[in-house]
């Protein structure tokens, strides 16, 4: 217990930031207007793409003899990335798909 309390002594700006981006960024989402919903997925799959790039850089430094953090982590970010990549692709075709116009078929 008393390492805790020295690890949260020490890193005390930093816990603050992180619970602080998350409060910030739950009151900015909670906030997004369904028409900017598209454009917002579409670059979050822009910065996922590049959390995948990376972690395959990572897994491409990583020593495969030895079972380490880096190949860890590595694996988890291009295995998170791609599916956050493919949840945000599958929800922005439903959210444009909301948008068209759809065909009138005539019951004879």
């Amino acid at each position: 217990m008393e390492q805790a309390l020295q690890f949260f002594n020490q890193n005390e700006e930093a816990i603050f930031v992180i619970v602080l981006s998350f409060f910030l960024g739950m009151e900015v989402i909670a906030h997004v207007p369904s028409v900017l919903h598209t454009p917002l997925m579409s670059g979050a799959n822009a910065i996922s793409g590049v959390i995948i790039i990376g972690g395959i850089i990572l897994l491409g430094h990583a020593d495969l003899t030895t079972f380490n953090l880096r190949l860890v982590l590595g694996i988890l970010a291009v295995f998170f990335a791609t599916l956050n990549v493919a949840g945000g692709f599958v929800v922005t075709d439903r959210m444009l798909d909301m948008f068209k116009k759809k065909k009138n078929k005539k019951v004879e």
